[in-house]
């Protein structure tokens, strides 16, 4: 791991971003707007270590769910190789392609590894709201594996339920009056 790195901590609000997840369509932050985000930034489609590292989300897909989590993986391979590798590794969650400008979405997030040329193995986990509450960054040959992802979810306890949201904002305007 490039020690110039510097993820953004938890606390702080995830940069906004829009990145292609094929030639014809894109996944922007605001797209989770609501759920919890897990990015997973990683150097390369094909290197072996993402490749388990991100066959093993697969994996994980229904537990992540389950506590209110939606997976999307970042580096800076173009769609087509994406599309090639999801294909191959039976991946169905968005593989997105911080290509152009290469690694903008990735130095935003502080996890640009300028010396490789590619984003350095790094995950978030963002709320609801948009704001980062869990990040951490691994050496390149180190699988992350899921342990710190679950944890993170489980330490912000349940989803909050949109319906039980709108009619409390309901009651407190009542009060109001």
């Amino acid at each position: 791991m490039d020690e110039r790195l510097s993820p953004l901590p938890p606390g702080t609000a995830a940069p906004a971003f829009t990145l292609p997840r094929s030639p014809h369509a894109s996944v922007t932050l605001a797209d989770l707007r609501g759920r919890r985000g897990i990015l997973a930034f990683h150097p390369a489609d094909w290197e072996p270590v993402s490749l388990e590292q991100l066959v093993l989300y697969q994996d994980y897909l229904a537990q992540f769910a389950k506590l209110g989590g939606t997976l999307i993986a970042v580096s800076t391979d173009h769609v087509w190789s994406h599309a090639a590798f999801a294909r191959a590794a039976g991946i169905d969650y968005p593989l997105l392609a911080d290509a152009h400008p290469q690694g903008a979405v990735s130095r935003a997030y502080g996890v640009y590894d300028e010396k490789a040329g590619a984003c350095a193995r790094s995950l978030f986990v963002i709320d609801e709201r948009g704001v980062i509450r869990w990040s951490q960054t691994y050496p390149a040959g180190v699988n992350p594996g899921v342990d710190g992802i679950l944890t993170a979810l489980e330490a912000m306890g349940p989803m909050e339920d949109a319906t039980e949201r709108k009619r409390e904002g309901m009651e407190a305007a009542q009060e109001e009056r």
